[in-house]
């Protein structure tokens, strides 16, 4: 599979509007549930964290291929995000993305010395978007009536 710059956009759409999804490492099966922030210039998907999290211990010594799950039924977005995730430093983009929900998480606030700020640099995403639940019911009860497969919507390959 292709892609073409409006299934690009649509998944940077989409993925702007969830939250959340599950990272890991490719070599560790174990998912973590992580608020992402997205970056569709760079392809990048930043996280904040803390430096003793097993993921940020994991990628101490350097980048390690990971994977970040996305299921988000109301978006109409699933997708299986590929790349590579490192430590980064960058006070800026920390500065950037700092919300009320990590100043839940660090009693210090931006100044905490335990934050640790993780990129993910995309290499490559199989992504699965549909119309959401109502379209999905709507789908299932015409294919009941018509005898027609439900249109479940477009399933697609990035590359970053």
């Amino acid at each position: 599979m292709t892609h073409t710059d409006d299934q690009s956009r649509d998944f940077w759409d989409r993925l702007d509007d969830i939250n959340s999804g599950m990272l890991g490492l490719v070599q560790d099966p174990r998912l973590v549930p992580m608020s992402h922030y997205a970056e569709p210039e760079t392809g990048t998907l930043w996280f904040i964290t803390a430096k003793g999290t097993d993921l940020a211990q994991a990628v101490a010594g350097g980048p390690a291929p990971a994977l970040h799950v996305v299921t988000e039924e109301s978006a109409g977005l699933f997708a299986r995000i590929e790349g590579t995730l490192s430590l980064s430093d960058d006070r800026a983009k920390l500065d950037e993305l700092w919300n009320a929900v990590a100043a839940s998480w660090f009693e210090d606030g931006k100044q905490d010395p335990d934050i640790q700020l993780m990129r993910l640099d995309l290499t490559a995403a199989e992504v699965w978007l549909t119309g959401g639940n109502l379209r999905f019911l709507y789908e299932i009860a015409k294919s009941k009536i018509t005898g027609s497969q439900p249109d479940m919507g477009r399933h697609f390959a990035l590359s970053f």
